[in-house]
This record gives C-alpha cells, structure tokens and sequence, in this order.
C-alpha cells in the first residue's frame, strides 16, 4: 500500500466513534475519522444516562458544553410498567440540588449532541473526513493494515493504520472481519417512530423524565427533548413490521389508541411532516452480539459489536463506554506498554461485563406481570426456554475466560436469578426492595459509577483487577496498566 499512514483510522462519526477517536488522540496518537454522512445527520437514541454526561463528556472536555447546550435536564425516568396501574418514576440519586451532584443527565437532539462530539474529535487533533464511505478493509499476513474509502467527489483512496476501529454501528458490513453475529431470541423487536409538536409533559420534577408506557402490542417511548419537540416511537412485536411498513401512520396512530398516558398527551400535539425530524422511521431493534470484538488490527465497539434494546436508554452509554475501553487497550497496545492480546482481550471482557448488566437488567425488566392478555406480553413471559436454547448467545453475552471460567454467571444462573427480579426493580425505587434487589442494582450501577468518578477527578486511586490477572486503567483513565505489586514483607 502508498496510502497516507496514521496510527488508528476509525469507521464511523457517531458517539462511539468520535470518542474513542479523540480519547487516543489524546495521547498524542494521528487518527482519521471517516464519516459517510455530512453532519449533522438524524439518529435516533435520544436518552442518555449519567455515565455519559459526567463520565465521559467531563473526561472529553464537553461536560460545560454540554450544559450551555440547552438540552433537556433528565432527573430519571417515568414508567407504566408491569402490573402497577398507576406511573412510577425513579431519579438517578437522591438529589439533584446537592453541590456536585451527578445525578441527571440530558435528553438530546442526537443531531446536535452527536456533531458536538465529532467537533470535539477535530479539536483534539483527529483527522475528521466526512462523507468519506469506506469501501474496503485492507488485511496483510492476517492482520488489518488499513482501509480503501471513497471520498465525497468519488475519489478513491487508501490509508494504511496500525488499527482500525469499526464504529458505523448496527448497519456496519465489516463486523463478520472479527466474528459472526449471533442474534437473541428474546428481543426481537420493531421500532416505530415519528416526532411531535407540543405535546403534553409530565408534572415537575419529572418534566424532562422519558416516559415509557406498556400496552397491549408493546410500550411506547416519550422523550421531552425541548419545550415544544417530543421523540415518541413504539417498540412492538416483529410480527408487526408488515403491517408498519405497509401504513406506518395508520399503525401509529392505532397504537397510541392502546395506551392510557401517551394517548393524552399527543392529544394536543401535531406530527411533525418536514424536515429532519419530518417522517416516520423504523429500526429492528434486534438484540445481538458477535462471537470477538476484536482481531490482530482491528475492533468494534458500540453498536457494531452488539445492541440490546432502547427500553433503558442504554446505547449511547454502551458505546462511548465501549469506546473508552477499546481506546485504552489501543494506547496501551500503540505505547508498548501492554501486549495487543493481553490489552484487547482485557477490552472485550469489559465490555461484555457491561453488556451483560443491562441485558440481566432488561430481561428481568420485561418480564415484569402485565395486567393485559397480549401476544407480545405473554411471549416475553415464555420465551426465557427458548432463549435458554439459545446456546450461541447465551454463551457469547455470559463470557468465558481464557481458562473456561465464567466472568460472570452460568446461563441456568441467569435465568434462575431474573426470575422476578422485574418486580423487585419497581419495588427497589419505591424503597421496599430486600437485600437481593439492593445487590442486583449495585452491580449494575458499579461500572457506571466508576466512569462518573474518572470523570471528575484527573488521578483516583489504584483500582482493583475486574478479573483474576486483569489490568487496570491508568491514573488518567486512558491507557490499561498492570496492577502495582504490593513489596513483598521480610
């Protein structure tokens, strides 16, 4: 190859990938961005979590921006779920009006907030081309060493890298260089969504919460993303996708007929007919993941590598999370500091481990009681059998280590434990959860708690191996380490 030469070349604009780009920027590392859109662009995803807000936007630099943005300031999350008949909310933490409180987050225009990232790439010295489409990537002697992409006047050229990120998300067509993708049978769900004008909002505090809504086909999502703009989509079964994209508004409109709360609050609203935000939009949300996140050159993160479901805001929290994983394996790996296998692998079983958590946490979570008779409902009753069946995925979300260990549970473990566990979720947040539920949260929370603490202070104290002969993050959160060695007592 005679194509320029950088050290990381990554696929992809989006959250993950203008992350992980500016976070191996950031030790001084030459990166080029290519992005096949010109931004800003539509995606959906609108909810973010605090771990992205005060974790890794403060770690960016953007925690400031972000709050001059004007994004809607999310306390939690509203919920009419389950066998409860009335809505309940949940916060983040106990106060927001605590001083430095990190207990909220924003609901975003992703157009707006994902551009801010991508400038925020160009301004740590990333090489960002957009509407560049990578065409190919390249491989020599078994390893990735580059790509061929087509810029917007349909030139074509080729780059050569020392790694190559793969961040174009669920549509990418270069996961299967690093491993098959292997579907749950669980989630297989069809989103439908549109976009409103002045709608209704929840009674303060909740104002900026989603609100997601259950009814007989699904639930529904509502996210106040200004005073007058609401993202509303309903997340049915795939049996429906037919049906949707024959009339999609004519199906719309018979799904909010099915709900209590949403119904009332579109009731003075309009859709929204032009623009970006103009037309109806579907997405198979589809949960996945593939058999390695990596190989010799090459990684995905966020989407790319796997998805779950939007029910818990989860995706943009997995994939700039993902996104500083893979960044640390790849300065620590370009530093020789750490070798690639050891970095990499180090990387994936962090990133499985978090996916993991959400995907317990939302398994549990639809299989809370349903007060109604419904196809969608009563096979997410059953279909944990099935999904016991589903060996592949089970195995590729469960991990193993390299000595056929579990990282986390078993698959009869995890099936055994969710039992319930739904309930005891919206028992937790109205304060009558027993110990098993307070055991269940702090797990999920402690990967996200420990991004919020990088965020917010520049060195922190050594931190423990995740895994038995693990790494651990560098006093600046950007590179993995091997864990000091406590002096041997005479």
């Amino acid at each position: 190859m005679n194509g320029e030469r950088f050290d990381v070349v990554v696929i992809g604009g989006g959250p993950s990938g203008s992350t992980v780009a500016s976070f191996v920027a950031m030790k001084g590392h030459r990166v080029m961005l290519l992005e096949r859109e010109q931004f800003p662009r539509h995606q959906v995803g609108e909810s973010l979590l605090p771990a992205t807000v005060n974790g890794i936007c403060a770690m960016l630099g953007l925690k400031e921006e972000l709050a001059r943005a004007n994004f809607t300031f999310k306390k939690g999350g509203t919920y009419r779920w389950g066998s409860h008949p009335e809505p309940w909310s949940f916060t983040f933490g106990p106060s927001t009006a605590d001083p430095g409180s990190q207990a909220f987050a924003y609901q975003v225009e992703r157009a707006r907030f994902d551009h801010l990232l991508l400038r925020n790439a160009a301004c740590k010295g990333v090489e960002v081309c957009e509407q560049c489409g990578v065409k190919e990537v390249l491989r020599k002697d078994g390893r990735v060493c580059g790509v061929c992409y087509v810029d917007g006047s349909g030139q074509e050229h080729t780059v050569e890298a020392t790694y190559v990120v793969d961040a174009a998300g669920n549509t990418t067509s270069f996961s299967k260089i690093a491993g098959e993708r292997v579907y749950s049978k669980f989630f297989q769900n069809v989103a439908l969504y549109c976009y409103f004008d002045s709608a209704k909002r929840l009674p303060e505090p909740n104002r900026g919460n989603i609100l997601c809504e259950a009814f007989n086909e699904g639930w529904f999502w509502f996210i106040p993303l200004s005073d007058q703009l609401t993202s509303v989509g309903a997340v049915v079964g795939k049996e429906h996708a037919g049906v949707i994209g024959q009339d999609p508004d004519l199906a719309m409109k018979r799904f909010v007929s099915g709900t209590r709360i949403i119904s009332e609050f579109l009731r003075p609203a309009t859709r929204i007919t032009d623009g970006m935000y103009g037309r109806y939009r579907i997405r198979k949300d589809y949960s996945y993941t593939t058999e390695r996140f990596w190989t010799p050159g090459f990684s995905l993160v966020g989407d790319a590598a796997c998805f779950i479901d939007p029910v818990f805001s989860s995706g943009v929290h997995l994939a700039t999370y993902s996104a500083l994983l893979a960044a640390r394996a790849i300065n620590s790996a370009l530093a020789g500091e750490v070798a690639e296998d050891r970095a990499f692998t180090e990387y994936e079983a962090r990133y499985r481990r978090e996916f993991m958590r959400f995907y317990d946490f939302l398994v549990a979570f639809y299989d809370m009681d349903k007060d109604v008779d419904s196809y969608f409902w009563e096979a997410r009753r059953v279909l944990n059998t099935e999904e016991r069946a589903n060996d592949a995925f089970v195995r590729l979300v469960a991990g193993t280590s390299e000595t056929g260990e579990p990282l986390f549970r078993t698959a009869t473990e995890f099936f055994d434990v969710r039992k319930g566990s739904g309930e005891a979720f919206r028992r937790a947040y109205e304060g009558a959860a027993g110990p098993e539920a307070d055991d269940f949260f702090r797990e999920m929370r402690q990967g996200i708690v420990e991004v919020m603490n990088q965020g917010t202070q520049r060195t922190r104290p050594q931190e423990q191996p995740l895994f038995p002969g693990g790494l651990i993050a560098s006093s600046d959160g950007l590179s993995w380490m091997e864990p000091l060695r406590e002096p041997a007592t005479v």
